[in-house]
């Protein structure tokens, strides 16, 4: 008996056990640790190969995906690997009588993980048929678990594109949003989709927590691209509850409720080490929505609540940076 092996074998399955479980099954924990250093480090290189070019990043998010499943595939395979190369006798070659080869031990823990069996190996009775009953129950709930996470990633990245492109329906800047939401009296026809676009940011924060891999999954074309839009609107939010008048604006409680959704959302992107921009972006132009006939305050009053949403407005175009977007304008 090779300890090293049985050792070396048995640590290499427990991180990946730890991690696969960490990732998929724990919702709070966000990403493993091994995980979350693979994607970050994958990152930053698609991120300087990229020079911000949009098409480039929007590869990220499948390369990413697809180096976390490669990685729990290796710990696990190397791992099981390991531990029947611990005993030169854990399996026997139907075939001949030669000894077992490093390529025949990988074989066969391969097999054995993918659930195809043993093929021309019969397991050495005792604790080895037990191993492979292990080895074959870890490859089944690999898989089940894995095609259920990367469908439930798919189908949140499917939502964020569908949000982004219901916000920039309205407008591609905040002007163009608070101009939309405008009757000539008022802004409360905007209410309802205050209400819609809150709640689908407050699901696709707690997607993001539960599935760290879609910080890194954006669009090529900017309609679709979720950053952007909640750059829009929460800009337009801000016109809207420090710009105009009282009276005027929509209803106050659904203005709090989706600025404090989209507060949540982009918290949770400086979780994946998205970090505020160092300088405020462009002021909105309120003479412009003047001209149009709504009420504004005066530009003064409008500097000074914008002074005090400096971090936020820097957060917020952090997260367009880390995507080589510009603020929209």
């Amino acid at each position: 008996m090779n300890e090293i092996y049985l050792i070396t074998g048995l640590l290499l399955l427990a991180i990946g056990i730890i991690d696969f479980c960490w990732t998929t099954l724990w919702p709070d924990g966000g990403g493993g640790p091994v995980t979350n250093r693979v994607s970050l480090l994958l990152w930053t290189g698609i991120r300087w190969v990229s020079r911000d070019n949009s098409k480039i990043i929007s590869l990220a998010g499948p390369l990413i995906l697809l180096a976390a499943l490669l990685t729990w595939i290796l710990l696990f395979w190397t791992g099981w690997t390991l531990v029947f190369a611990a005993d030169p006798g854990s399996f026997i070659d139907t075939n001949d009588n030669n000894p077992v080869s490093w390529s025949e031990r990988w074989y066969v823990a391969g097999y054995l993980l993918f659930t195809l069996g043993v093929g021309d190996y019969i397991m050495k009775e005792g604790v080895w048929q037990i191993f492979a009953i292990f080895t074959a129950g870890s490859g089944l709930i690999f898989i089940t678990l894995g095609v259920t996470y990367i469908l439930s990633v798919l189908e949140a990245v499917s939502q964020k594109r569908a949000l982004a492109e219901s916000i920039r329906g309205l407008g591609d800047n905040a002007e163009e949003i608070v101009a939309a939401a405008w009757n000539g009296n008022d802004f409360n026809d905007i209410d309802l989709l205050l209400n819609t676009f809150s709640s689908q940011l407050s699901t696709l924060t707690s997607q993001h927590n539960a599935y760290p891999v879609l910080h890194y999954y954006h669009a090529s074309k900017k309609d679709e691209e979720l950053s952007v839009a909640v750059a829009a609107l929460d800009e337009s939010l801000t016109l809207l509850k420090f710009g105009m008048k009282e009276g005027v604006g929509p209803n106050q409680l659904l203005v709090k409720d989706t600025r404090s959704a989209i507060e949540s959302y982009v918290k949770t992107l400086q979780s994946g080490s998205i970090a505020p921009a160092d300088i405020s972006p462009p002021v909105p132009d309120l003479d412009s929505l003047r001209d149009q006939g709504m009420p504004a305050v005066s530009t003064d009053e409008f500097l000074e609540s914008l002074a005090k949403l400096a971090d936020r407005r820097k957060a917020l175009l952090g997260g367009l940076r880390d995507t080589g977007r510009k603020w929209p304008t």
